[in-house]
Formats: structure tokens, sequence, C-alpha cells
């Protein structure tokens, strides 16, 4: 078995984590901290959105959860209720529409451009009365797309216009093949972050996705409601994940990161030489989203049955593009060892052309 489905980085936690975790525990920190987070870690992260995203954010404008899942559910249920409308660009992480479900509001699918992201204009046709919210994922999960300035302040024009908020999800930032930073529209002005709720975490950028610590950042009426919905339902994040991310956030681990560039351009260019498949060059993330339409018939007629097939016919296993809302396309993660993604392409070559 060659797996390519699973959405997490393949190299170890940052040592200082470890030893964070470690000595939380041997001095015996094992209470409840306040339902945002211990001091010092949001303090940590302040620091973090000031120098990484040119963010002016106060400690108590930050929660601290469990994972960015959970962050991004308290960020729905704050802003959303019924017959509110959010909507949600696609390709789209199949989470968001079943997130903004859950609050009684409906997801708006919106169409996005040949690179994957959301236009003003194409913005400003699903935008209606009950439009509560937009979600922006930069860079996404699972097309790899970045928006850029220009792009974000295109859009920002819209989300000011029509009195919108935005939920941006940055949790990708860190795994971004550009020259410049992955800007937010929060940086564009205190307009923009006055409606903005930036979510992040330590999950994918220092490899610690089963510790579960993710955050939000937001105004202040924002971040109030969603620390009375945390403390109604979970309470604060476990003490000792908690001091592990400081020293995860004080020591990313860059050069782990950097490797998955020379990785992207591996397989982006084998899947480039399969007949049948077309694949933009994605900007960030760690996925690569082909469209299959070329491949799709007689034997494999969506996406769900083409992975299928080429899970049972070679032991390799990607995800259908249908979750994410794009049935032609598949995705694949490269973040695995280079042999591994090479023998998985050659399977995948193979199959393809049978």
């Amino acid at each position: 078995m060659l797996n390519l489905s699973v959405g997490e980085p393949d190299f170890p936690m940052p040592e200082l984590a470890r030893e964070y975790a470690r000595k939380t525990i041997e001095e015996g920190r094992n209470r409840y901290t306040d339902v945002t987070g211990i001091p010092e870690l949001r303090e940590r992260i302040q620091r973090k959105l000031a120098e990484d995203n040119d963010l002016d954010y106060a400690p108590g404008d930050i929660v601290v959860a469990n994972g960015a899942k959970h962050a991004l559910f308290n960020a729905f249920l704050a802003l959303c209720g019924e017959r509110d409308e959010v909507i949600v660009p696609a390709p789209y992480w199949v989470t968001y529409p079943e997130q903004v479900r859950l609050t009684g509001a409906e997801p708006v699918i919106a169409p996005t451009g040949e690179g994957f992201t959301l236009t003003a204009d194409l913005l400003e046709t699903v935008v209606t009365p009950q439009t509560k919210a937009v979600v922006l994922n930069s860079p996404a999960n699972p097309t790899g797309a970045t928006y850029s300035k220009p792009e974000l302040e295109a859009l920002a024009e819209v989300v000011l216009r029509h009195d919108l908020y935005v939920v941006e999800d940055l949790i990708y930032e860190y795994f971004h093949y550009g020259d410049s930073p992955v800007p937010s529209i929060a940086s564009l002005g205190p307009e923009l972050q006055d409606r903005t709720v930036i979510v992040n975490g330590v999950s994918n950028s220092c490899a610690m996705t089963g510790w579960r610590v993710g955050y939000t950042a937001a105004p202040q009426a924002i971040t109030q409601l969603i620390r009375r919905l945390q403390g109604q339902a979970t309470s604060n994040v476990s003490i000792v994940a908690q001091y592990a991310a400081i020293g995860a956030m004080d020591s990313v681990p860059w050069a782990e990161i950097k490797s998955y560039r020379p990785r992207r351009d591996l397989a982006h260019h084998r899947l480039a030489s399969i007949s049948g498949v077309r694949c933009a060059v994605p900007a960030g993330a760690f996925y690569l989203f082909p469209n299959v339409a070329e491949l799709l018939g007689d034997q494999c007629q969506t996406s769900d049955e083409f992975c299928a097939q080429l899970l049972a016919d070679t032991g390799v296993g990607l995800v259908p593009g249908s979750g994410f809302g794009a049935p032609d396309h598949i995705r694949l993660s490269y973040a695995v060892d280079v042999p591994v993604l090479e023998a998985a392409l050659d399977r995948l070559a193979e199959f393809a052309a049978n």
C-alpha cells in the first residue's frame, strides 16, 4: 500500500515542543487553564501574528482551540444562525459546508477561476441579502491555491460593500512556494480586521496534528462569543499541548517545510506527463489536485470509482474530488518520502495508461 491520501506532514515535531511538554508534566501542571488558553501561549500567538502577518491583536483577542477544525467551528457558531448564508469557494475542504450546516446556516458553493481562487466578480454573483460571511483558505486544501494581495484587495471591496464577515483559514501558510509570505485579508486595514476571524494552529507547520492546538484571532466582540461557546463545549485545550505549542512556535522546522517544494515539482512533472491528466501548479500546501475527466469512462465513471479501482488494482490511495466539490478531480498528498511518491506515481501512470 502506498498512501497519498493523508493530509499531514511526514517530518517529526520539533524537539523543543517535546521538551516543553515533558517539563509541563514533570512540574505537575495538570489543572484547568483559562478557557481561552494559557497567557504565555496567547502572547506567543500575538507575537507570531505581528511578525508573520502584520496584524495587531491583543492576547485577549485570541482563543486557543482544540485544533484548527474546532477553531473554525467556533467561528461559524459565533457568526452564523438560521437563514444565514456562508459563501464557500469550491473546491473546498470537506468540513466547511458541514460545519456551516451545523449552525443552521446554509453554505453557498461559489465557483472559482482557473487558478482555483475566488475572484471579486464571482463573489459578487453569489452574494444575497442573507449572506453573512465568506470563507477564504490560503493556501488551500485540496488545491494549494494561494491568494495574492491584489486578489484580496479586490475581494475586500466586495466584503466591505456588502457588510460581510470573513473566516480566513491560514493553517497551511508556511507551506508556500512564492517569494513573499502569504498575505491575510485582515492586514489590509482596520475595517477588514474588524470583519475577519483568523484561524490557524501548529498542526501542519510543526507536524503536530495529533496534539490538537489551533486558535482564532478576532475582534473582541466575536472573541467573547467564542469564549462563551467554548466554555460550554470543551473548556480549555490540554495544558500539556498548550506548552508544547509554545516550544513548536519557537522552533518551526523550516528546513523540513522547504523540502516540500522539490517534491511538489517532482510530482507535478510526473502528473503532467500522464496522458489525460491536467494539473495546475499549486502555490502552497502539500497537495496536487489533477483533473482526470479525460480518464473517466466505462471502467471508471466517477473520481470515486477511479480512486477505488486504483486502490484495488495498484494499492495506491488517493482521495476523490467529489468530497471537495470537484468530482472530475483527485487529490494526492506529496507529504511522503520521495521513493514512496515516485513508486505511487509510477503505478498511477500505468493504471491511467490501461
